[in-house]
């Protein structure tokens, strides 16, 4: 999205202000981060879950507001330079109602200093590369890949959500495993489901999947990743599957420069993204891990302000 609210936008920064503030607002939780401009991370701070598709602005921006203020603690805002905030589900700010709420919030905590909004795509790409431009493949409930540019997502490749795409998400893996074991009742891979969700025929598992409980299903991908560790094949074959369809997807982005890899099924070390770091290295593509969205917000927020050159700056708030 790329906006900046908040007042005295077009000031510079002013002597003593030496601070900046990063947050990743996802849909489970808002983590903040405050950091000097010279790239160390003075304060964390941590609320509720930040999406304001699915919590509304106002109680996203009332997260922002919490976990910023924890970040802060006994620091004065007098001292912050600049903020950039990624959010999920950007989508929801478009009419600028949302973007009001999260100007208040920002003035509530007595900051007069920029903040930038952007997609949570941004700063994940931030904060795994200090390239102007690149790609970000996103696997975790749902998954997305995106050609990121400065703050700015160019283009974007599937994230239409599980009845639509995901392909290659953890809500992806939960639902083929779920079709494997009522195809294969009598493999482990089965019986290790019947246990998890709590049936013991396949069709009270079928009864059970129609009911869509999205939470139980998404919760069955660590499980798959398990038993692919172990060497299950049917987990293997689903985990690797979706290691594959997460490539397809990035290479239908066809975004030049590096690949950060982000989310829970790509972030961490999982069967999947063995698989995608497998197939792009066998291309000789450079991917790296995602580390830490708040910091990359931080660094983003600091980077027009810093005095050390942005690869520098990277390394301090995000090695």
């Amino acid at each position: 999205m790329g906006a900046d609210t908040g007042a005295d936008m077009g000031a510079g920064m002013r002597a003593g202000m030496n601070l900046v503030v990063g947050v990743d607002a996802g849909g489970t939780a808002t983590k903040a981060v405050v950091a000097t401009v010279d790239g160390e991370i003075v304060g964390r701070g941590q609320a509720g879950a930040g999406n304001p598709l699915t919590t509304g602005p106002s109680r996203a921006a009332a997260a922002m507001g919490e976990a910023v203020r924890a970040a802060l603690g006994e620091l004065p805002p007098q001292r912050v330079a600049r903020g950039v905030l990624g959010v999920a589900g950007t989508s929801a700010l478009t009419n600028g109602d949302g973007l009001t709420a999260y100007g208040k919030a920002w003035k509530a905590l007595d900051l007069d200093c920029p903040m930038v909004v952007v997609g949570d795509v941004v700063t994940a790409f931030a904060a795994g590369s200090p390239a102007a431009e690149g790609a970000v493949l996103i696997a975790g409930t749902g998954a997305i890949a995106a050609q990121v540019r400065g703050e700015e997502v160019v283009r974007t490749v599937d994230g239409h959500g599980w009845l639509l795409g995901d392909l290659g998400s953890g809500r992806w893996i939960g639902l083929a495993a779920l079709r494997c074991a009522v195809r294969k009742w009598s493999s482990p891979l089965a019986a290790a489901i019947a246990a998890r969700v709590g049936v013991s025929t396949s069709d009270a598992l079928i009864g059970w999947a129609q009911a869509l409980p999205f939470a139980e299903i998404d919760a069955l991908a660590p499980l798959v990743c398990a038993l692919a560790r172990d060497a299950d094949p049917d987990a293997r074959a689903i985990t690797s599957t979706a290691a594959a369809e997460l490539v397809r997807t990035l290479d239908e982005l066809g975004a030049g420069g590096p690949v950060v890899l982000a989310g829970g099924l790509l972030a961490a070390g999982t069967p999947v993204r063995d698989g995608v770091r497998a197939i792009l290295r066998g291309r000789g593509v450079d991917c790296v891990p995602s580390r830490d969205p708040a910091a990359g917000a931080a660094w983003l927020a600091a980077r027009p302000v810093a005095d050390l050159p942005p690869v520098s700056l990277h390394r301090s708030l995000l090695s």
